[in-house]
């Protein structure tokens, strides 16, 4: 962001006229004072005072750390946070490491998938490109696969079996891919989803 120019009675209100203007508060801005002003004589000869100013560069690592924590600390926990910042892909992986982790993860991963899509929202509202951040914590995510790729399995040969499609209980976006993916190379069995959001869910039928 470029330096902007701000003239006040003084360097004090200089400095306040710029958090106003720049939506920041005085510890997020950086400035340097190009006059000082001065108060003249009895009101005459004054001279305003005149500083250059603009906000501070954040890294997306800071935005990301300052979103969390401050959630973490409204729910009273204690939240360790490893960040790595991919920039050639514009992707950011966060692991969340403490106790009672189960509270963030929530019921099939819903507190850890809002926790993701609130992250994401906040990040690239602060930043030029877009960044893709995926939340973690106790390889939640990988174990999660592993039980939907099971899952996927044991329903396909229910349908070769029983020769009836099955439906699944209703999965968000990336999970409903995880069950496509694992059968899409099934010589007998094929899959589709159906029903809206938050109620969509897959279907696995039989190949005619």
């Amino acid at each position: 962001m470029e330096f902007i120019e701000i003239s006040a009675k003084n360097v004090d209100d200089a400095i306040t006229e710029a958090c106003q203007q720049l939506g920041a508060t005085s510890d997020q801005i950086e400035y340097e004072v190009v006059d000082k002003g001065s108060a003249g004589f009895l009101g005459l000869g004054s001279k305003n005072a005149v500083i250059k100013v603009r906000k501070k560069q954040v890294s997306v690592e800071e935005h990301i750390r300052a979103f969390l924590n401050s959630v973490f600390s409204a729910m009273n926990m204690e939240v360790e946070l490893l960040i790595q910042v991919n920039e050639d892909e514009k992707t950011i992986d966060v692991e969340l490491k403490g106790t009672d982790m189960g509270i963030l993860i929530g019921k099939r991963g819903q507190t850890l998938d809002s926790l993701q899509y609130l992250t994401n929202l906040a990040l690239n509202k602060k930043t030029e490109d877009y960044y893709k951040v995926k939340i973690d914590t106790e390889d939640y995510r990988k174990r999660r696969r592993d039980t939907l790729e099971n899952l996927a399995r044991n329903i396909a040969y229910k349908v070769k079996r029983t020769k009836r499609p099955v439906n699944l209980e209703p999965m968000n976006p990336f999970e409903r891919r995880i069950i496509h993916s694992a059968l899409q190379s099934d010589r007998y069995v094929t899959t589709h989803s159906e029903g809206e959001e938050p109620y969509r869910h897959v279907v696995v039928t039989l190949k005619k």
